[in-house]
Parts: structure tokens; sequence; C-alpha cells
């Protein structure tokens, strides 16, 4: 069984150490280093899932690839970068109540000024309830919400990847 997943442990470690190490130091520059996170997150997961898919079929299973293969590889590297990722925005998050008041700050003000967009697109109660939804915000949701998106993007990266790479052996 570690043959299978070695390769997906380690870059899908290093793709969450990345991303969480990404959030601290645009949290350095930016009141609010969600949106930017997560577009580093959206470059980071496919490389993630290439490289230890790339690198199972190359050093640990001789050249050959089936899509079962591929896809499971692909899901624990992806999967263990959004654990890490949310895992470490989250200590980040509590342990700075400063940048989570500004990011919640941040998005409030992203609310208020759009708030005549949102309106006539869905709805007055719906505006409202993502008041009461913003008010009521945690460091956990903003770290689980980073997580979820890179589990997404994730999951249609290892489908694409595996069927790319997939290369089975031949019955002689």
């Amino acid at each position: 069984m570690t043959k299978y997943f070695k390769t997906a442990y380690q870059f899908g470690a290093l793709g969450g150490l990345l991303s969480g190490l990404s959030f601290y130091v645009l949290s350095l520059f930016h009141s609010d280093p969600t949106n930017l996170n997560l577009v580093f997150g959206y470059l980071l997961t496919p490389i993630t899932v290439f490289l230890a898919i790339k690198f199972f079929k190359d050093y640990g299973n001789d050249g050959y690839l089936s899509f079962s293969e591929g896809m499971s590889v692909g899901a624990v590297s992806f999967l263990l970068l959004a654990i890490l990722s949310t895992g470490i925005i989250w200590g980040v998050l509590e342990s700075s109540s400063s940048l989570f008041s500004a990011i919640q700050t941040a998005k409030w003000a992203v609310l208020e000024k759009n708030k005549e967009v949102i309106i006539s697109q869905v709805g007055l109660a719906s505006f409202e309830v993502t008041q009461i939804n913003l008010q009521s915000m945690t460091p956990w949701d903003v770290a689980l919400n980073d997580g979820i998106w890179k589990i997404l993007p994730g999951m249609f990266f290892s489908i694409l990847i595996s069927t790319i790479l997939r290369k089975n052996k031949t019955s002689t």
C-alpha cells in the first residue's frame, strides 16, 4: 500500500505546507489574504496532483499507470494538501485575532459595496442571510473554505491527469 501512496504523501504534504506558508506570507502584505491564497491554490493543486501521479508512474510503478491508480494517488495528494492547508490557516487565524478581524472587515466591505447588485441577483432575504453568516464567521470557516477549494479542483485534475498519463500493462 505504501508503494501507491509514498509520492502522494510527499507531494500532498509539500503542497499543503506551501499553501499554508503562502497564506501566512500573503497576510503580511494584505489585510485579506484569502482570495490571493485561493488563486495560489488553483495553481498549486494541479501541480501537486500531476507531480504525485507522474512520480508514482515513473518511479514507483515501472512506467505504468492505471486510471484507478492515478485517481488513488491524486486523491491522497489533494486531500492531504487540503487538510494541511486548512489546519495551518486555522492555526494562523486562531493565533492572530487581528488578522481574522481584518479578513472579516474586508469581506464586510465587499458585501456592502456590492449590496445593490447582490440584492438584484439573489434577493434581499439572501443578502440578509449572508450578513448574518458573515457576522458569525469563525477562523474555522475561513480555513475550511480554503480546504474545500483545494478539494474541488483536485478531483477534476486527478481525473484529467490520470486519464492523460494512463498507460496499462499489455498482456503477452
